[in-house]
């Protein structure tokens, strides 16, 4: 069997394909016009919308600033999350794709001065007034929030409906794995080295990691440049040049 799929995939290789990486830039406009339909919802008194809204925020938040994927943000439990305000907080998973011996692991996300994860969660509990259970969860029409967690299959149409509703062109190429890849990216230009990198999302190897950075120079042009010559030797002498 292994000879078998080894020989279908040499006869048609498939490209990998990845999610569109969320940029700085598309998550501000994003943040900014939730927060705009937040405080339109306010005070219109239109309560299911602000929840709706201030969940959104807190979810795209944790998920760029944190590089958690789909299933990660499913599973986020208010009992296992400790958040100062002005401070950080501190997420416990009990379980995670890597987690061979499912001990679990904790995430520290400190706050910030914008966009910041753990002002957006403490609101959303604020707002939704939840204080155990499940941290993502669905809110029908009237407001009612559901008692179960998020299913991690909808958190990619929701997403993608956020980032339509906020003008982001191409909505539809992106997945919860955008806001882990824009996270990395991110964090790879702004000169973080890789081993500190991986140690802040949780990656155990250097292949996984090099997934998920998106180069700001993707063809390596910069780099070639450099090591060209500034001026390529001629082939011959000039009267044996051809006119």
């Amino acid at each position: 069997v292994r000879k078998m799929l080894r020989g279908i995939l040499e006869l048609h290789p498939a490209q990998e394909k990845r999610a569109k990486p969320l940029q700085l830039a598309a998550l501000e406009q994003t943040i900014a016009h939730l927060e705009r339909e937040r405080e339109l919802a306010r005070q219109q008194a239109r309560f299911a919308d602000l929840l709706r809204h201030t969940r959104d925020k807190a979810l795209l938040l944790i998920g760029f600033w944190r590089g958690f994927r789909s299933d990660e943000l499913a599973r986020l439990d208010i009992e296992r999350i400790e958040a100062v305000a002005g401070e950080g907080m501190r997420i416990h998973l009990p379980r995670t794709k890597t987690d061979r011996s499912l001990k679990g692991s904790t995430y520290k996300t400190p706050a910030l001065s914008r966009l910041c994860p753990v002002a957006a969660y403490l609101d959303w509990l604020a707002v939704s007034g939840l204080s155990s259970g499940p941290v993502l969860r669905g809110i029908d029409r009237w407001g009612r929030i559901s008692e179960e967690a998020v299913n991690a299959a909808s958190i990619i149409p929701l997403l993608r409906r956020i980032l339509k509703s906020a003008g982001i062109d191409d909505a539809h190429l992106y997945s919860s794995h955008s806001l882990r890849r824009g996270f990395a990216s991110w964090a790879s230009a702004n000169g973080w080295e890789m081993r500190a990198l991986m140690e802040y999302v949780g990656w155990k190897n250097i292949h996984s990691a090099a997934r998920y950075v998106e180069s700001q120079d993707p063809y390596h042009r910069a780099m070639l440049e450099r090591l060209l010559p500034q001026q390529t030797a001629a082939l011959g002498t000039p009267d044996q040049a051809e006119p």
